[in-house]
């Protein structure tokens, strides 16, 4: 995931090389980091979450976005490229540009080698600080594995685990199912 580091910036500086860039690039507390390309797997298991649960959301007040749609952490200064993202109701920008979301409802995270710990360490914590995010789902490309993580009420984080193609990921956060058989449709794993 992380390829080089560039010099340091300041977040005004960064989106406008960002926005300007051919390539995507991530962006903690003053240092940019680019962003790898997707294989296959990861591709056609995006493309299938991003149908399946765009399809659920068709009647509801929420949107659903995939890995070009940048999320803003304005606790810190950290913008990342989630591989698929969901918001509900009044969806907060940080500009008239509308390609920086404040708040994310739910994120997935399809993980690779060379992104797994990212996903699984920082890129979580720095997650979990956004007030809105409530439901963090991680999907392997390796076997038929999908973790999930619910924020309770206290704070605290729910952890489930699904296995099985037949399991069925229920996606509280805006009142969905996950089938795993469908997640996986057409990828070799």
């Amino acid at each position: 995931m992380i390829l080089s580091e560039k010099n340091k910036m300041k977040a005004e500086d960064y989106l406008i090389f960002e926005r300007s860039s051919e390539l995507r690039h991530e962006f903690v507390d003053g240092a940019i980091f680019s962003m790898a390309g997707a294989s296959k797997k990861h591709n056609q298991i995006s493309s299938n979450l991003v149908r399946m649960i765009g399809n659920d959301l068709l009647k509801k007040p929420c949107n659903i976005y995939s890995s070009d749609m940048r999320v803003k952490n304005k606790n810190v200064e950290k913008y990342s490229y989630p591989d698929v993202v969901v918001s509900c109701y009044d969806e907060n920008f940080e500009d008239e540009e509308e390609d920086t979301l404040l708040n994310p409802i739910m994120i997935i995270e399809i993980l690779s080698d060379s992104t797994e710990a990212y996903d699984r360490g920082d890129k979580f914590f720095y997650y979990r600080q956004i007030e809105s995010f409530i439901e963090y789902i991680l999907v392997s490309q390796k076997s038929c594995h999908v973790e999930k993580y619910n924020r309770q009420s206290d704070n605290t984080w729910l952890f489930s685990e699904f296995k099985v193609m037949d399991d069925i990921v229920e996606l509280t956060s805006i009142n969905s199912r996950l089938s795993l058989r469908e997640t996986y449709d057409k990828v070799k794993i």
